[in-house]
C-alpha cells in the first residue's frame, strides 16, 4: 500500500456531537458511533473519550497513521490550538492538537470545519481541479473557506474566510463578535425561519417556526406558495451580496455551496445567479461557476482526513 492509499481519521467537532470516520480517498470506510459533546465537563474529558473512539476505529484499521480534525470557531492551524468555541463551554485557549496527540500517540492536525469542507470540496469534490474557489456551507450559521492561487487561505492568525461574519448591512443586526449585519445573522437557519415567519404574519397568515424551515420553505414554494418563493429570493439576494464582494476580492473560478439551505437547488441558484451576474463585470463572471457542493454530512471528516494525509505526507497543499 502506498503512503497515499493509506487510511486517516477524520473527526467532524461539533457543538451537539462529535462524528469520526476512518477515510480513504473520498469515502468513509468506517466510522465510529458518534460522541455527544455536551456530557463532558472539560475540554480534557472530551479528548480523553475520543481518544477511546479513536482506538476503536484502529482495533479494525491499525493501519490509521495520522487524525486530523475540525473544529468551529478561530483554529490556529500551526499552533493547533482553538480561541473559543461558542456554544460549548470551557474551550478557550485549548491546545487541542497537543491533548489529542498525547492521548492518541498519533501525529494530529486541526482546522476550522468549514476549511476542512472546503478542503475536502477542493480536493476531492466539486472544486478538484481549481486554483481559485470559495465554498460555503449553509446551516444554523454560515461556514466557509477559501482557496487562492492552488492554496486554503488562513491568514495571519488563521482566522481568514470567514465569509458569515462578513456584513451586508453597516446598520443591521448586532453580531456575536460586535459586528454588524453579519450574513450568518439573516440566513442561518434560525434567523431565516423567524424572518420568514414575519413575513408571513405580515401578510395575515400564522406559521409556527417549524412551518418556516428551510424544507417546509422548498415545499411550499415548489407549490406555488408566493410568499416562500419570495423568502427564496430575498435569501439569495442576501448571499449574492456577500458573493459578490468575494468575487471582487478574489476573482475566484467556483463558488461551491453546500448545507441544508443550497438542498432547494433551483429555489436558490437560479434568483443566486441572476443577481451576481446583473453586478459584476464579464472578467469576473464570464468563466465562474455557481454549484452544488459534492459531500453532504461526511464532509466535514473526509476534508478533516484529507488535510491531514497532505499535511503529513508533506503535500505542499495543505
Amino acid at each position: 500500500m502506498s503512503q497515499n492509499e493509506i487510511p486517516t481519521i477524520g473527526i467532524d467537532f461539533g457543538g451537539t456531537s462529535i462524528k469520526l470516520g476512518v477515510v480513504l480517498g473520498s469515502q468513509v470506510i468506517a466510522q465510529a458511533p458518534s460522541i455527544a459533546t455536551q456530557e463532558y465537563e472539560t475540554p480534557e474529558e472530551l479528548i480523553q473519550a475520543i481518544s477511546q473512539f479513536v482506538g476503536m476505529l484502529r482495533a479494525s484499521h491499525p493501519e490509521a497513521s495520522a487524525i486530523g480534525m475540525g473544529m468551529p470557531g478561530f483554529v490556529n492551524h500551526y499552533e493547533g490550538t482553538v480561541f473559543t468555541l461558542t456554544n460549548v463551554a470551557g474551550w478557550d485557549n485549548i491546545p487541542v492538537r497537543d491533548l489529542l496527540q498525547a492521548a492518541t500517540g498519533l501525529p494530529v492536525c486541526v482546522e476550522n470545519d468549514a476549511n476542512c469542507m472546503a478542503y475536502a470540496e477542493w480536493q476531492l469534490g466539486a472544486a478538484r481541479g481549481k486554483k481559485h474557489a470559495i465554498c460555503l456551507t449553509l446551516g444554523t450559521g454560515v461556514g466557509s473557506g477559501i482557496i487562492v492561487n492552488g492554496a486554503l487561505l488562513r491568514g495571519a492568525t488563521c482566522s481568514a474566510g470567514e465569509l458569515g461574519q462578513t456584513s451586508i448591512d453597516y446598520n443591521g443586526r448586532l453580531g456575536h463578535y460586535g459586528n454588524r449585519g453579519s450574513l450568518e445573522d439573516y440566513i442561518g437557519n434560525k434567523e431565516l425561519a423567524a424572518d420568514a415567519r414575519s413575513m408571513y404574519a405580515s401578510h395575515g397568515q400564522d406559521k409556527t417556526i417549524v412551518d418556516c424551515n428551510p424544507i417546509t420553505l422548498e415545499k411550499a414554494a415548489l407549490n406555488g406558495d408566493q410568499i416562500a418563493l419570495k423568502i427564496w429570493n430575498d435569501i439569495a439576494r442576501k448571499l449574492a451580496c456577500s458573493l459578490i464582494n468575494c468575487c471582487y476580492l478574489f476573482n475566484p473560478e467556483v463558488i461551491v455551496i453546500g448545507g441544508g439551505v443550497s438542498k432547494a437547488k433551483a429555489l436558490l441558484f437560479d434568483p443566486l445567479q441572476t443577481f451576481m451576474r446583473e453586478q459584476m463585470p464579464e472578467p469576473l463572471i464570464k468563466h465562474l461557476q455557481i454549484i452544488p457542493a459534492m459531500f453532504g454530512t461526511e464532509a466535514g471528516i473526509i476534508g478533516a482526513a484529507r488535510l491531514a494525509r497532505d499535511t503529513f505526507s508533506g503535500e505542499t497543499n495543505a
